[in-house]
């Protein structure tokens, strides 16, 4: 399983903004800084950061000084929900569904409950992990169990 260039670059964005938002006299982040900081494409974090706010995550300010904010505290953020935002499936599966398997006929494969479950987990524990706790390094054994 792999996840791809948009799950990750999305999270490190927003890990990036919500470090650099917590600062009460900033009012907004713009997104050349964090383009800057994180060396991500800024046209790339464009299309990102409109999906974000689509789905509430971000709000955005215009004019001098405007740029993007967390829609609500890190704390309340699941990486999970940033992951989902961006159009992003973890998908540990080859299989088109969960209800039909990869094999002819649309049997499961021996390994099917295997993956699945691991896409369970993967779920559970990106769920669990806010915004917050990947910017205060909380993700030790604690997080991961």
């Amino acid at each position: 399983m792999r996840l791809s260039s948009k799950g990750r670059y999305a999270v490190m964005a927003m890990a990036d903004l919500a470090r650099h938002s917590a600062d009460p006299t900033v009012r907004a982040v713009a997104l050349a800084d964090i383009a800057h900081r994180q060396d991500l494409s800024l046209p790339y974090l464009e299309q990102l950061f409109t999906r974000l706010r689509r789905e509430g995550l971000v709000v955005s300010h215009r004019g001098p000084g405007g740029g993007y904010r967390l829609a609500r505290p890190a704390s309340e953020l699941a990486v999970a929900a940033i992951v989902t935002a961006v159009d992003e499936p973890l998908e540990t599966l080859r299989c088109k569904s969960k209800s039909t398997g990869c094999m002819p006929g649309g049997a499961r494969c021996l390994t099917h409950d295997l993956w699945e479950a691991l896409g369970d987990h993967i779920q559970s524990f990106l769920a669990g992990v806010s915004l917050e706790d990947v910017i205060e390094g909380r993700l030790g054994p604690s997080k991961a169990a």
